[in-house]
């Protein structure tokens, strides 16, 4: 391997350095992460699967949760397969093939955030204003949300990943990385990019506050709603009703803001940014459908009808509260 300072004409191809210090341990690190993957894969065909076959499961709910896992096993698919060809040491990958990764893990990340807050509203609509639910929540209006989503989800990493294009690299070609991220590849460039850097910070900013103060909104009129019920009993289904959409916030929220904290607090070792890098690159599409699955009663019945899974998915015979229906 050269120096990673050798100066370049120009960066044709990139070298995505993977896990420095660990290369001792690749081979381990390559079964490890080929699990998660598989793991991650399979348990989110498992809800699309479920979601597809089972009328019962054909909700507003349950669709939103069929296009999280659809996220889910896109975002893997960008990632895992080149960082499981670096770890095997085919560690090279293009210019072009670089940007376009970049470009759909932005892509993804931007789409999973409006779903989230689709999801919110859905929550919402259920909790604050039952009897009018399946007015307000039709088909034609979950489509609607869908396809903005991933419409805006799409579109706002396109001026980034445009002007990323652009800028020229010479000074070396080494991602200190496990793949292609924005701010990575940016510092390689050899010229000034705080322009560039600026901007998709501040698309970055809209992106993910702007969704996550609704989330929030919507989670303070659920609570005054949930708080002026009379029965326990209507309060506890509201908060089962919300549990899973709460924990999934939470999880996304929580690890995107360590990654972006650890991506700038400069006395953390590159090892340590992409080890806190895969809190939300492989461990959320992988508890996605954890939380879902082992929480939600007709996920479970749905696994034991059409798959026969009672080992995996235990499903009670009390008479329990689904957290998503």
């Amino acid at each position: 391997m050269s120096d990673p300072n050798t100066s370049l004409p120009s960066a044709s191809q990139f070298i995505i350095v993977g896990m420095p210090g660990l290369q001792e341990h690749y081979t381990t690190l390559f079964f490890i992460f080929l699990l998660l993957f598989l793991a991650t894969i399979l348990g989110n065909l498992l809800i699309i699967v479920l979601v597809s076959l089972d009328p019962r499961l054909h909700t507003p709910m349950y669709f939103f949760l069929c296009n999280l896992a659809v996220l889910d096993v896109l975002l893997t698919i960008t990632i895992t397969p080149k960082l499981l060809a670096v770890l095997l040491g085919h560690n090279r990958i293009s210019f072009t093939g670089c940007l376009l990764q970049m470009y759909f893990f932005n892509a993804f990340c931007a789409t999973e955030v409006f779903l989230v807050a689709a999801m919110a509203y859905d929550r919402y609509v259920a909790v604050v204003m039952p009897l009018h639910y399946n007015g307000i929540i039709s088909t034609r209006l979950c489509l609607r949300m869908m396809a903005t989503a991933w419409a805006v989800g799409f579109l706002s990493p396109v001026p980034s990943v445009a002007l990323a294009s652009s800028v020229p690299f010479c000074t070396s070609n080494y991602v200190l990385h496990c793949f292609c991220d924005y701010p990575t590849v940016m510092s390689l460039a050899c010229a000034d990019v705080t322009v560039q850097v600026n901007f998709t910070l501040l698309v970055a900013m809209v992106v993910i506050w702007g969704p996550f103060l609704f989330v929030l909104w919507s989670y303070y009129r659920i609570i005054i709603s949930v708080v002026k019920m009379k029965s326990m009993e209507s309060r506890k289904k509201a908060f089962y009703m919300c549990s899973s959409h709460v924990v999934l916030v939470v999880l996304y929220y929580v690890s995107s803001a360590v990654v972006y904290i650890g991506l700038r607090v400069d006395s953390i070792s590159p090892i340590g940014r992409i080890f806190i890098g895969a809190l939300y690159y492989f461990l959320t599409p992988l508890v996605n459908p954890v939380i879902y699955s082992l929480r939600n009663e007709k996920i479970k019945a749905a696994a034991q009808r059409y798959f026969g899974l009672k080992f995996v998915f235990p499903h009670t015979a009390k008479n329990t509260v689904s957290a998503a229906e």
